[in-house]
């Protein structure tokens, strides 16, 4: 995680990026079937949020053990609505700069706070491409924050650290031609 000290500033991409994508979503969508065969879309956007808010309660102090990775559905609401007040709470826990260096306990172990932010920028920016995958509306994904993401994958989660209790699949083959984002999703044990 050398790589990215402080990623909170692409981790904010990453999130103005989920908020274009979800403002894209209809009531229509929410039972399509997405690239985490566990999930269809509405699953997997009560996933995204709660992940942020997960991400939040570890900027706040919590360990991320004692939180669920979820959220019920926003119903009134609405999904642009709940990411909004993820994002707000996100932000507010990790705007104090000595927070990046204060040991937390992320769901893959004590690390740093740079190291958990820039571990959910990875997940932000991978669960993105799958959720502009379900839909398939030719929503255009950034590149910049696909290669930040990609570089974070690589550097912690190698080949031979998948396997039982990990929830990445293992690496799968990409065309040598292909985008940075076919290049993330086969990274992260996606079909691209």
């Amino acid at each position: 995680m050398n790589a990215v000290q402080d990623a909170r500033p692409q981790y904010l991409l990453a999130l103005d990026q989920l908020e274009k994508l979800f403002a894209t979503i209809t009531p229509a969508d929410l039972d399509r079937p997405t690239p985490c065969a566990e999930f269809t879309l509405r699953r997997l956007l009560n996933h995204v949020v709660g992940g942020i808010h997960r991400l939040a309660y570890m900027g706040e102090g919590g360990r991320a053990e004692d939180i669920l990775p979820g959220i019920e559905d926003p119903s009134d609401e609405g999904w642009p609505a709940a990411l909004g007040r993820a994002r707000a709470r996100a932000v507010a826990a990790w705007a104090d700069d000595a927070k990046l260096a204060r040991p937390t306990f992320a769901p893959w172990g004590e690390v740093p706070g740079a190291a958990a932010v820039g571990g959910y920028v990875m997940e932000a920016v991978t669960h993105t491409w799958d959720i502009a995958t379900s839909l398939g509306n030719g929503f255009v994904l950034d590149d910049g924050l696909a290669h930040t993401a990609l570089g974070v994958a690589q550097a912690v989660l190698p080949p031979e650290s998948r396997g039982e209790g990990v929830p990445f699949g293992a690496v799968r083959p990409v065309a040598e031609d292909a985008d940075v984002h076919a290049r993330l999703a086969a990274w992260m044990g996606r079909a691209a």
